[in-house]
């Protein structure tokens, strides 16, 4: 279950990047990123006050369990997280090829899997290491087929804020493992609607003291901002991937490296909206390594039955 579960949530992410893609072009990042954090927040805002003041969602997959403040301290040090990788990651979006962009967040299941290994003993059988090492071999001639577009990976400061938002990604990614597991097994045992419905407020609110800070005084001078649609979107496909991926990471059998390995799958939806709707370059080269992603997919697949 928790695979199909990730699958899915590969698959909405894919939409995500795309849409996000499309809402940055031209437009300020700052305003739409509080946006994407609003309209989250109001996605989830009826979870959370139906679940409080009644008892409609009891024993529902929707239900927002009550927390103290020791748990939501964890949900704060969370938003955090995100929104860290958030902020370098829609910057590098905004100025990158959608096709050079995912292989490199497609690193990040290369670094949860080392801190799968180091923090939650998580080990792989030689079906899911085939998986894991074709995508990444194919991440990285991915990544190489960039250079054809002149961008230079050592000295491009948006591709290291990408670098920077993986990297951030990979962290959430254990943490989010961390907030869930139960406290037997080590974790803090959080319930998923409650993570993903109050890191989404409080994000909201730290981008909104953001954007009065540090965009507000001087939006006559940047980059202007203007209304797109698919701003919406973004928060959307973002929230029901995110939602697909807390339900399936709270099975007692998942596993994140592979959760995480999966996910990044979504780089096979955004390959094909960046060549169909974003005309992006040197797509033959792209593709055959695209075909090792697939394969690796099905490898992961295969082993984790």
């Amino acid at each position: 279950m928790w695979l199909v579960l990730a699958f899915t949530s590969a698959a909405l992410l894919g939409f995500y990047d795309s849409f996000k893609k499309k809402a940055l072009r031209n437009n300020a990042v700052i305003p739409i990123l509080f946006l994407n954090t609003l309209f989250s927040s109001l996605i989830f805002l009826p979870f959370i006050v139906f679940s409080y003041s009644t008892k409609a969602l009891d024993s529902t997959i929707f239900h927002v369990a009550a927390g103290s403040w020791e748990e939501h301290k964890y949900i704060i040090g969370k938003s955090v997280i995100v929104l860290s990788s958030w902020v370098l990651g829609y910057f590098g979006i905004k100025h990158l090829p959608l096709t050079i962009v995912g292989p490199i967040n497609a690193t990040r299941p290369v670094m949860v899997l080392v801190g799968a290994f180091l923090f939650f003993g998580e080990r792989l059988n030689l079906w899911q290491w085939a998986g894991v090492l074709l995508a990444v071999t194919s991440f990285f001639m991915l990544s190489r087929s960039g250079k054809k577009e002149g961008i230079d990976f050592k000295h491009d400061h948006w591709i290291w804020m990408i670098v920077g938002a993986a990297v951030l990604g990979a962290v959430s990614g254990l943490y989010d493992k961390y907030l869930m597991a139960p406290v037997g097994s080590g974790g803090v045992g959080l319930d998923k609607m409650m993570v993903q419905s109050w890191y989404n407020i409080y994000q909201c609110f730290m981008m909104g003291v953001m954007m009065m800070i540090l965009w507000w005084p001087k939006r006559k001078s940047t980059t202007p901002f203007h209304w797109d649609w698919s701003i919406i979107f973004v928060s959307v496909f973002l929230s029901a991937a995110d939602f697909v991926y807390f339900y399936s990471l709270s099975q007692p059998d998942a596993m994140i490296s592979i959760v995480s390995m999966i996910r990044r799958g979504s780089v096979i939806v955004s390959f094909f909206i960046g060549a169909m709707a974003f005309h992006e370059k040197n797509l033959k080269s792209k593709f055959v390594d695209l075909m090792l992603v697939i394969l690796g997919m099905i490898f992961l697949y295969i082993g984790s039955r």
